[in-house]
This record gives C-alpha cells, sequence and structure tokens, in this order.
C-alpha cells in the first residue's frame, strides 16, 4: 500500500466532511498531517480521474464531485496504488536451472495478484460515506 492512497481517502473523507464541500490545499494538508505539494498531487490525480474538481482563487481549493457513498475504497485503489500489493522485486529467474528458482517469480505474482482481487473485493464495500458515517460514530463514543 502506499501514502498516496491514505492521503486520497483522508482527503476525500474530509471534503465529504465539509458543509461547503471545499477545502484548500493548505487546509487539508493540516488536517492529514502532511505537506500541501504532496496533497496537489494527489488531488491533481484524483481531478484528472473525475473525483473532486478545483476551484482558483479567493475561497477556491478542492471540491467532491461525487455523493460519498458512490466511491468506493476499490475505486480510490485502483486510481491510486494498484499494483501497489506486489513487492517490486521477487526472488528466483525464470532462466535458473532449478525446479524453485526458475518458477517463484510467477508463483508469486499469482500469489500476489490473487491477493490483490481480495483487497480489492473487500475494499468495494466501503465508501467514502461510510468511512465518513464511522468516524461521526466515533464522535458519540
Amino acid at each position: 500500500m502506499n501514502s498516496e492512497f491514505v492521503i486520497a481517502v483522508h482527503s476525500l473523507v474530509l471534503l465529504a466532511h465539509r458543509p461547503e464541500g471545499m477545502a484548500s490545499s493548505e487546509e487539508i494538508a493540516a488536517n492529514v498531517c502532511t505537506h500541501p505539494a504532496r496533497v496537489r498531487k494527489v488531488l491533481g490525480c484524483l481531478r484528472k480521474l473525475g473525483f473532486v474538481a478545483t476551484r482558483e482563487g479567493s475561497g477556491g481549493g478542492y471540491k467532491l464531485t461525487q455523493e460519498p457513498d458512490n466511491v468506493t475504497l476499490a475505486d480510490v485503489y485502483r486510481a491510486m496504488a494498484a499494483g501497489s500489493l506486489a513487492p517490486s522485486w521477487c526472488s528466483g529467474n525464470p532462466e535458473m536451472d532449478c525446479l524453485v528458482g526458475s518458477n517463484m517469480q510467477d508463483v508469486m505474482n499469482s500469489v500476489f495478484c490473487g491477493a490483490e482481487k481480495q483487497l480489492e473485493s473487500y475494499f468495494s464495500q466501503i465508501t467514502i460515506g461510510s468511512m465518513l458515517a464511522q468516524i461521526k460514530e466515533r464522535q458519540h463514543v
């Protein structure tokens, strides 16, 4: 999992929470506890994919363009982190003269593909709206 996914989810939940639905990158960054440039990079990607819109100038910022209950974590994962579950390096080499060494990369790739499908399936059950509802419930505990 990568930090861009976490920043994206946090930002979308924050925007869903905002009554006016608008927040600047500085406001979002302060809430996420990261640098505004990182937030702008992540939200730029979300903007290109239609999750948020931007408004320039005074009172401008980012605004959620979709209903929070219609945006799943699977949508955000596919946008920001698809493929990040698999390691960038895998042991073995298909050219090796060893049954294990020559097949380990393919077997591990299938393991990570299966894990990613399971993760996306789980994430498809969680929406930005349901996360906001969980946060609001914790306020009453």
